[in-house]
């Protein structure tokens, strides 16, 4: 039965119309029993719709986790919905099939129940931690759509299964594969941003060692350094960034650097901090390795939204105050950040003119972090000033929290 059902029959047909013997009549009645033969469902060899419905089911499995990882993990909308609609739509193509491939199932049958493959092997290797298995089940998705791609190309099934189509959710998969991993590397970076959060600035240590400065601001429990110069050639500063992120990566520390993208990659620094005059985050996202966070600084609601819609990792509104560190700067204030806050989920770093005395009242409003300069180094006691920063935003949170309880 590996042949259609009618290829006999019509082949039949051919030979005797072909032929001067055949009369009207015979041709005929040979005609009308075609006619009934192409009523007939197709009949589909039995090996390439087992092997269609395992794979259909690998895919959808596979889906189905990385749907729930970016869900229930991540928060991440967007991201949730596609990797849904790539599952909706590997149903909706083989709905056509949904009977045929149930019926030919055998899974008592199945000599790979029960024994590990090498799939997976691989995958229990892999399967470490979060992006191990996130890595695991989209390769595994992956293989079974290229799978169901060649089979599709079969004569019997390109009718019902269109190759094309399983070729380009297999290309869609990659690229979600790849922003949803980048997220997940992402994310425990991003859970730093809550403690405080510190810029050095060349121009503000005032020709104090920098390293010194540093290690005193990491001794008083900041969380993230962030390294500032508008004036010194990236020549002069690639040392410096060097040393700095020795020092971070020794203390668990994530380091920052603002503006400088090429330098952000000369020392594997954590991430990259811009503000509006910048390169576009999706170009510099282009560039960077997807296990690094970018910050945005935003003045308005609607760069706030830009710099969420586009991915930044947090975003930083300012100047909430004045600030004698940058005289020109435009003051928002706190109820700028309020307004922001209603309309974005992404973690929201206040800045500009934060001090011992009005830092709870941006707490309040909404920030998740508080970045500061002359706060720290104005201070004679850095390590003693990052700490009572550090109190006063504890003591906001615990007042927060049993408002709410």
């Amino acid at each position: 039965m590996g042949n259609y059902i009618f290829k006999r029959p019509y082949q039949s047909i051919r030979n005797k119309v072909a032929s001067s013997q055949t009369t009207s009549e015979e041709v005929f009645q040979h005609y009308e029993f075609l006619r009934f033969v192409l009523r007939l469902p197709i009949l589909m060899p039995r090996q390439p719709l087992r092997l269609i419905d395992a794979n259909i089911n690998r895919a959808s499995e596979g889906l189905r986790l990385l749907e729930d990882v970016a869900r229930f993990i991540l928060n991440d909308a967007g991201l949730s919905q596609q990797l849904r609609a790539m599952r909706h739509s590997l149903v909706e193509e083989t709905k056509s099939l949904c009977v045929k491939l149930l019926s030919q199932r055998d899974s008592e049958q199945d000599v790979g129940v029960g024994k590990e493959n090498v799939i997976a092997r691989e995958a229990k290797q892999s399967q470490q931690d979060l992006p191990g298995v996130i890595t695991a089940n989209a390769k595994r998705v992956a293989e079974s759509l290229r799978v169901i791609e060649e089979l599709a190309k079969l004569p019997e099934m390109s009718p019902v299964l269109p190759p094309a189509k399983f070729e380009q959710l297999r290309f869609t998969l990659y690229t979600l594969e790849q922003r949803l991993t980048s997220r997940i590397l992402r994310q425990d970076k991003v859970k730093q941003l809550a403690g405080l959060y510190v810029i050095l600035d060349r121009q503000a240590l005032a020709g104090r060692d920098e390293l010194e400065i540093a290690e005193q601001v990491i001794q008083g429990g900041a969380k993230v350094i962030q390294l500032r110069d508008k004036q010194s050639s990236k020549a002069e500063l690639l040392p410096i960034a060097q040393k700095l992120k020795a020092l971070c990566d020794k203390s668990a520390i994530l380091f920052i650097i603002n503006d400088y993208l090429d330098l952000v990659l000369a020392v594997a620094a954590d991430g990259l901090h811009i503000g509006q005059r910048d390169l576009p985050l999706p170009i510099i996202r282009k560039e960077l390795p997807i296990d690094k966070i970018v910050g945005c600084s935003v003045r308005t609601v609607s760069q706030a939204i830009k710099a969420q819609n586009e991915g930044a990792d947090y975003i930083a509104v300012g100047s909430i105050f004045p600030t004698p560190t940058k005289k020109d700067a435009t003051v928002v204030g706190v109820n700028r950040l309020k307004q922001i806050r209603q309309v974005v989920t992404s973690p929201l770093l206040a800045i500009g003119g934060i001090n011992e005395d009005n830092i709870g009242e941006v707490m309040a409003a909404g920030a998740d972090s508080v970045a500061v300069i002359s706060a720290v180094l104005s201070k004679g006691d850095v390590k003693g000033a990052v700490q009572r920063l550090m109190a006063k935003m504890r003591m906001s949170r615990k007042e927060e929290h049993s408002a709410f309880s």
